[in-house]
C-alpha cells in the first residue's frame, strides 16, 4: 500500500491545527494565556518591511470602503483577526505536509513530529514574548504553554501519520485475503479503513474546534476588566458628558439633521494600532519608567500622575490612514497631566533634547522637548470623557500632541526615555511622514432632503458636516453647487481649539441632479489642499463632493 504523502500531511495538519487554535482561544479567554495566532500575526506585522505592511493596510481599508462593510476600524480589526487565524491554519497545513513528506521512509513519525513541535513551540513563544507584555511578565508558564501545546500538536500529527501507515487489524485481515483477479492483494479494505479513520478524526477535531471556540466566545473578559479598572481612584458614575453640558451648548447654528455627533461616544471612538487585541495592563503593578538622560531613574504610578493638576481638553484625533470622508476620526474629552508641568520633575540633563515615549506593545514615538515647552496642551492622558481610558484605547496612559496624526501618539505607555537627538519613530521607520501634521479637511455628512425647511417663497435643504485642521482651527467653510459660486456656510463654535467644527448650509431647493462640493480654510488662513493625494505618506488631501438628485415634487 502507498505510504501517505504531503497531501495527507496537509490534511492532517489542518485537522490538528484547527482544534489547537480553538483551544488556544479558550485558554486566552479563560486564563489570559497568549493567543498564539494573534501574537504570530503581530510579530509578522512588526517584522515585515514597511511597504508590505502599509500595502496591507491600504488594501484592507480600500476594500472595506469599496464594499461599504461598516466602521473601518472595527471591520479592519475583524478582518486582520480572521487573516491571523487563517495564516495559523495555513502554517499548520504546510508543516504537516512537510512532516509527512520527510518521514515517508520511516515506520514512525512521532519522534520527528515531537522535535518539530518543540521547535515550533519555542518559536511561537519568542514571537509572543516580542509583542505581548503579559508573556514578558510571566515567561516561564507561557513558555511551558507554548511548547506543551505544540508538542501535543506534533504528537497528534505523528500519530495520524503512523496510523495511516501501520495496518489496522482490518487491514491485516485484508492483506491475508485471497488475491484479486489481477493476482494482487485486494487493497480496497485498507483504503476504506484509511478513509473511515480520517473521517472519524475529522469529526472529532471539528467537535473540539466548535466547542472550544464557542465556549471561548461566551466567556467574558472578567480578568482583563478587573485589571484595567483596578487602581482607578474616584471613578464617577457615567461619563463626564452625561453629567455636564458641552461648552457650546445652546450655540447656533444647530447641526443639520444627520450630522455626526459633536462628541463621539467613547465606545465608538476609532481604534487603529499594531495589535490584533489590545495589550492587557495590570493597573496594580503598572508604572511609568523614566530614564535615559536624567539625574536618576524614576517610576511613576497612576496615583502619582493624578496628583498633578489635571488638564482637561476636547480633542479631535485622526488616523493618517483616513481616506477623504472616512470614519477614522473622532472627538472626545481628554484628561491628564501636562507634560510641560511634569517636565521639571523628571530631572532631565542639559543634553536632553527629545523624549522617546514607548508602549508596552513596542510602539514608540519621539517628541521634542521644545514642542512640550511651547505648548502646555501636550499631555499624558489617563481619562477619556471623565472615565479611565478604555483598554482598547490605551489604558492606563497615552500621549496627546496637538496638530499631528494619531500615528505619532503612543498608547499603553510604560516608559519615557530622555535622549539627545531626534530619531525616527515606529511608523516613520516604515515610510510615513516624519512630521505627520494634520491636513485640513472638510466633509459633507448629510444632505437632509427629508428635513426640508419651508419658507414663504422658497424651500431650504439643510446640508452639514465637519471641518478639521488639527490645532489650527477652522476659519470658514464654503459650499459650491455644481459649477456655481462658493457660498460661505455657518460655523458652529467648536468645543475647543483642537476639535473639529460643525458647519451648516441651508441650500435653496433646486430640482434636478446636482453636485455639492465643500472646502475649508484653517485658522491660519491656509486653504484646504484641493489636489487629490493618497494617504501615504503624509495624509490624504482633496475636496469632497456629494451627488444629489432632487425631484420637483419633493418641494413642499
Amino acid at each position: 500500500m502507498k505510504r501517505p504523502g504531503f497531501l495527507y500531511g496537509a490534511f492532517a495538519g489542518l485537522l490538528v491545527t484547527a482544534p489547537m487554535a480553538a483551544l488556544a482561544f479558550l485558554a486566552q479567554r479563560a486564563f489570559g494565556a497568549p493567543f498564539l495566532p494573534f501574537d504570530l500575526f503581530d510579530w509578522l506585522a512588526r517584522t515585515l518591511p514597511g511597504p508590505v505592511v502599509t500595502f496591507g493596510i491600504d488594501a484592507t481599508v480600500d476594500t472595506i470602503r469599496a464594499l461599504n462593510l461598516g466602521d473601518v476600524s472595527e471591520v479592519a480589526k475583524t478582518a486582520e483577526q480572521a487573516l491571523a487565524v487563517g495564516l495559523f491554519l495555513l502554517a499548520g497545513v504546510i508543516v504537516g505536509a512537510a512532516l509527512f513528506a520527510g518521514t515517508r521512509g520511516r515506520r514512525s513519525a512521532v519522534p520527528a513530529a515531537l522535535v518539530v513541535g518543540a521547535l515550533l513551540g519555542v518559536l511561537a513563544f519568542l514571537a509572543s514574548f516580542a509583542v505581548d507584555a503579559a508573556t514578558r511578565d510571566r515567561p516561564v508558564p507561557y513558555l511551558s504553554w507554548a511548547v506543551g501545546a505544540h508538542l501535543l500538536w506534533g504528537l497528534a500529527v505523528g500519530w495520524i501519520r503512523d496510523r495511516l501507515v501501520v495496518p489496522s487489524r482490518a487491514e491485516q485481515r485484508s492483506a491475508e485475503a485471497p488475491p484479486n483477479a489481477a493476482g494482487r492483494p485486494d487493497a480496497t479494505a485498507r483504503r476504506v479503513d484509511r478513509r473511515r479513520f480520517l473521517v472519524r478524526v475529522g469529526g472529532a477535531t471539528a467537535l473540539i474546534t466548535v466547542v472550544g471556540a464557542g465556549v471561548g466566545a461566551l466567556l467574558r473578559s472578567d480578568v482583563r476588566s478587573a485589571r484595567t479598572e483596578a487602581g482607578a481612584s474616584g471613578v464617577p458614575d457615567g461619563p463626564w458628558s452625561s453629567r455636564n453640558p458641552l461648552p457650546n451648548a445652546g450655540a447656533t447654528p444647530e447641526p443639520a439633521p444627520g450630522t455626526r455627533p459633536e462628541l463621539t461616544p467613547v465606545d465608538e471612538h476609532y481604534r487603529i494600532d499594531i495589535n490584533l487585541r489590545p495589550p492587557t495592563v495590570d493597573a496594580g503593578t503598572w508604572q511609568l519608567n523614566v530614564g535615559g538622560l536624567v539625574d536618576r531613574t524614576r517610576q511613576l504610578t497612576l496615583d502619582d500622575l493624578r496628583a498633578y493638576p489635571a488638564l482637561d481638553q476636547f480633542v479631535t484625533l485622526s488616523c493618517i490612514s483616513n481616506r477623504l470622508g472616512g470614519d477614522l476620526i473622532s472627538t472626545t474629552r481628554w484628561t491628564g497631566v501636562s507634560l510641560q508641568r511634569l517636565l521639571p520633575d523628571l530631572g532631565l540633563s542639559d543634553e536632553a533634547t527629545h523624549l522617546r515615549i514607548a508602549s508596552v506593545d513596542g510602539f514608540f514615538e519621539i517628541v521634542a522637548i521644545e514642542t512640550i515647552l511651547a505648548d502646555e496642551r501636550v499631555m499624558l492622558a489617563y481619562d477619556w470623557d471623565g472615565l479611565p481610558l478604555p483598554e482598547p484605547n490605551g489604558f492606563p496612559l497615552r500621549v496627546y500632541v496637538p496638530d499631528v496624526y494619531g500615528m505619532k501618539q503612543p498608547k499603553w505607555i510604560d516608559s519615557i526615555e530622555a535622549i539627545d537627538g531626534w530619531e525616527e519613530g515606529y511608523w516613520v521607520q516604515r515610510g510615513w511622514d516624519a512630521e505627520a501634521r494634520m491636513r485640513a479637511t472638510s466633509v459633507i455628512d448629510t444632505v437632509a432632503t427629508d428635513m426640508m425647511i419651508d419658507e414663504t417663497e422658497r424651500t431650504l435643504i439643510p446640508v452639514g458636516g465637519i471641518a478639521h485642521a488639527g490645532a489650527r482651527g477652522i476659519d470658514r467653510v464654503e459650499l459650491r453647487v455644481d459649477d456655481g459660486e462658493w457660498r460661505e456656510a455657518e460655523l458652529r463654535p467648536a468645543l475647543s481649539g483642537t476639535t473639529w467644527a460643525i458647519w451648516r448650509y441651508d441650500w435653496p431647493f433646486e430640482p434636478g441632479e446636482h453636485t455639492l462640493t465643500v472646502r475649508c480654510v484653517d485658522g491660519s488662513g491656509e486653504p484646504q489642499i484641493a489636489e487629490r493625494n493618497p494617504v501615504r505618506p503624509s495624509g490624504a488631501t482633496g475636496l469632497l463632493s456629494e451627488e444629489v438628485m432632487l425631484a420637483a415634487e419633493e418641494a413642499g
